[in-house]
Formats: structure tokens, sequence, C-alpha cells
């Protein structure tokens, strides 16, 4: 199968929003990470079992040779997979990473890199997410990062 069939088969299986409700409770919490902010990325899908976030190109988010910084790179596929995460649960609960494995497969560079996260297993305490980072340069897409992560569920503490 070609890439851009590829494109077309993935866009045809994209998930439908989660709720209004859901999206503003993801919205909000996303609004309130510093390092998101910091980076410049936005979120850009809050689908049931499904984030993504946009980090767009600037030289404030590369290392030396140009390259997206790795740690921009498994910043915003950690927070995607979170997120992801967080559309599952009740208003009440909260994600906190537990751990995470990300493979750089290549350089990332483009007009902005997209992390994908992905819910694989859902459980009571426990959720497991996939990660995946695309570099995105016009049209063309590539594979740059993918991992998993593992997150516990917790009660939003009171404020």
């Amino acid at each position: 199968m070609t890439e851009r069939a590829q494109q077309r088969r993935e866009q045809r299986q994209q998930p439908e929003q989660a709720s209004p409700e859901v999206r503003a409770r993801v919205r909000a919490s996303f609004d309130r990470q510093g390092l998101m902010a910091l980076l410049g990325a936005r979120l850009t899908l809050i689908a049931p079992g499904r984030a993504h976030i946009v980090l767009p190109a600037r030289p404030e988010v590369t290392q030396q040779h140009g390259y997206f910084h790795a740690g921009a790179t498994s910043a915003i596929a950690d927070t995607a997979g979170g997120y992801a995460a967080l559309t599952l649960f009740p208003e009440t609960s909260e994600v906190l990473t537990v751990e995470y494995k990300i493979n750089l497969l290549a350089p990332a560079m483009g007009d902005h890199i997209e992390a994908v996260g992905t819910v694989v297993k859902s459980g009571r305490t426990l959720t497991v997410c996939q990660l995946e980072v695309f570099a995105v340069q016009s049209e063309e897409r590539a594979l740059v990062a993918n991992g998993q992560q593992t997150l516990i569920r917790v009660n939003r503490p009171e404020r």
C-alpha cells in the first residue's frame, strides 16, 4: 500500500470527537501545562482513547543540527498518551505517567511534528498507550518516533 493510500485509510478511520464535556475537561487540563505552553504545542484532537498534539517548528525546539529535539518530541508524545487515557476516565480522575519508552526512528524535521497517543488497554488503575510521532512537511508524514507508556489513574486532588 502506498503512503498516500495509507493516509487516506487512516483519515477514514479517524475516531469521532469526544463529548463536549470530555473535550472541555481535557483542554482545560492541557491549558494548565506550562511545558506545553513553553514549547508552543497545540492539542488538535480529543477523541475517546486518542489525542493528537502538534508542535510547530521553531528554533527554540530544535537541537544543534536543526532537527526537533528528542526532549520536545518525547514530551509531546508523553502528553498525548496521557490525554488519550484521560478521555476514558470520569471527571474526578487524573492520570500520571508511571513509565514510558520511546524509540527515535529518524531525525525529526519538517513544518511540525504531531504526536498521537492511543489507548491500547484501559484498566481500573493502570492504562497502556501507544505513542507515535510524525514529522510533517507539506502533505508528507513520516513516522519519526514510537513508543509505549503506562499511566496510573489517580483521584483529582481537591483545590
